[in-house]
């Protein structure tokens, strides 16, 4: 963690709500003026599609299973050497992983491959990471990327509702055919169980979507449940002061489920990451802007 370059994390994968929350995080930095150094977890794939094709053949030959969400496909010990970077100096270095067509396009390359490196942009107030990885630790190669995150949020599906919306992404947006796509799902669990479920008990905030229609066969759904299907069960762990009184007011149809637990309309869910995260982002940046010995008067109030 660093008060005078933090860094926000949002780990979490399909189905869960990234999207959402992202814009929302965009939003606040708006609102208070926050320049943001924005990093894509993909970006810390260790091979282009192609390659990844072929090591997920080689790996069926010998009997074995590589996916996104494990180790041997992702550079976890260089996503920690960014986060440590920038916690001590600021800076650090990024690129993308272009998925589609129209991304790829602007760079004059082919989907599924990466843009070359190239240095953050100077005088950020803070990096902002999102993607499968944020925080998570390998025991076995001496990787915490936790520990360098000052404010971890995790973006939670129930597994029936992230199988839905990977099998209609791939498909729809990223022209990957059916079998595929639950090849892939099958393949994944593993690493899904031992590098991606344990993050979510080291977040400082879960947002976990639960759909309120049937998804018993995620296989045979045609759409993905909407946000108005849904409730958001929000976990706080080791945040002191929480406002549930004012959060219960301000959303209509919220519930405590739990002590620590709050339960909002899936059509709220933006307003409540947007009511439960400004007041922790400008407190991270109002301790920033103490150590540097800036006055914070352009944060709104």
């Amino acid at each position: 963690m660093s008060a005078k370059h933090p860094i926000i994390a949002i780990t979490g994968s399909s189905g869960a709500g990234t999207t959402t929350t992202t814009n929302a995080i965009k939003h606040i930095f708006r609102s208070l003026n926050i320049s943001a150094a924005f990093i894509e977890g993909d970006s810390f794939h260790r091979y282009t599609r192609p390659e990844m094709e072929k090591k997920v053949r080689d790996a069926q030959q010998e009997g074995k299973h590589i996916s996104y969400f494990g180790r041997e496909a992702n550079d976890f010990g260089l996503l920690e050497t960014l986060f440590d970077s920038y916690g001590e100096t600021g800076q650090g270095k990024l690129r993308r992983y272009l998925h589609t067509f129209d991304e790829a396009v602007p760079y004059n390359q082919l989907p599924g491959t990466f843009t070359p490196w190239q240095n953050l942009e100077q005088n950020t107030d803070l990096l902002f990471y999102e993607g499968l990885h944020g925080a998570v630790v390998d025991q076995e190669h001496n990787v915490d990327v936790a520990k360098h995150v000052d404010l971890l949020i995790g973006m939670v599906p129930i597994i029936n509702l992230e199988w839905i919306q990977k099998l209609i992404r791939d498909t729809s947006d990223r022209g990957h055919s059916r079998e595929a796509v639950m090849g892939s799902i099958v393949r994944s669990m593993d690493d899904y169980i031992n590098h991606i479920t344990p993050q979510f008990s080291r977040t400082h905030i879960n947002f976990q979507r639960v759909p309120t229609v049937d998804t018993s066969n995620p296989f045979s759904a045609k759409d993905i449940p909407s946000l108005d299907e849904s409730f958001v069960v929000i976990r706080f762990r080791g945040i002191e002061d929480v406002d549930f009184p004012y959060y219960l007011q301000m959303i209509q149809g919220s519930f405590m489920s739990r002590i620590n637990t709050l339960v909002v309309p899936g059509g709220k869910m933006g307003l409540a990451m947007e009511l439960v995260l400004t007041p922790l982002i400008k407190d991270i940046i109002l301790k920033k802007r103490a150590l540097e010995n800036l006055a914070p008067l352009d944060l709104p109030i």
